[in-house]
């Protein structure tokens, strides 16, 4: 696993996704730092692979406010959400 980078001024990038996201409005963009933030708060949204994460299953109800707070934790902000 990666370490965390302090956050920066940058925002995810829905042009630059890294392979294997889900379709849909969550998404990792290519800045992952593959800190595993992201895995903790929300295992069921997100996986690593190659030490990059990606979203493996669009939140549902029961991970909606967990893949939110993925979002909000990321330290390198790579999560990016179409829907806000």
């Amino acid at each position: 696993m990666g370490y965390c980078l302090t956050k920066g001024d940058a925002m995810a990038n829905r042009n630059e996704k890294t392979p294997g996201n889900t379709p849909g409005r969550y998404y990792v963009d290519t800045t992952c730092t593959g800190c595993g933030v992201c895995i903790d708060t929300a295992p069921g949204v997100f996986v690593m692979h190659d030490s990059v994460a990606y979203v493996v299953k669009q939140p549902d109800a029961s991970s909606e406010t967990a893949a939110a707070d993925a979002k909000a934790s990321c330290p390198s902000e790579s999560i990016g959400d179409d829907g806000v």
